[in-house]
């Protein structure tokens, strides 16, 4: 009769763990399809903000037509994979490139550096990139938690009888990184 009681326990301690484990996966998936979310409301922020950019160098440097036209172009791509993480970093890491060319040629000219609608552009540009890159760690910090319960023993046999997928980090080179337009910085 103990023999029977030891075994039920047993028996129970280990549903209870595996619909805990379960139940743990699911959380985790919601957390970085939320943390998903997030980024995608700040990218489209982003590519919000970057035709008005745009248009206001246009005015003083209309000379420089192939970079407007790689941003527009570059920014239309980016727009088009928003659900395919692995591109969409490719995609925003040339954007973010070209978008640094643009600030550059506004660099040239001292007039257009000190118009307020150019300085407020580049500021709301400059704190839409920071709500990115912490929204993309802490979407980074909950796919990585995800994945290390993937692999770990005993509940990855968990995540394969239930079709727990591999999750992608949304990664940008260091390149793309250094070119936030930063504000305040004046010569």
């Amino acid at each position: 009769m103990i023999g029977l009681w030891i075994a039920l326990g047993v028996l129970v301690v280990g549903l209870v763990w595996f619909i805990a484990t379960y139940n743990r996966f699911v959380g985790l998936r919601q957390h970085i399809r939320e943390s998903w979310a997030d980024i995608d409301v700040e990218l489209k922020r982003r590519h919000e903000l970057i035709p008005n950019l745009v248009e206001t160098v246009k005015g003083y440097a209309a000379h420089e037509r192939g970079i407007f036209d790689d941003v527009a172009r570059l920014r239309s791509q980016a727009m088009q994979h928003v659900e395919q993480r692995e591109q969409l970093g490719t995609d925003e890491s040339a954007l973010m490139k070209a978008v640094g060319r643009l600030i550059a040629v506004a660099e040239g000219y001292p007039e257009l550096k000190s118009d307020r609608n150019f300085l407020s552009l580049q500021e709301e540009l400059s704190n839409t990139e920071d709500r990115i890159a912490a929204s993309r760690r802490f979407f980074n910090a909950n796919v990585r938690e995800y994945q290390q319960l993937r692999g770990q023993v005993p509940t990855n046999l968990v995540a394969g009888m239930f079709g727990f997928g591999p999750e992608a980090f949304f990664e940008l080179d260091s390149d793309a990184e250094r070119v936030v337009p930063r504000v305040g910085v004046r010569e």
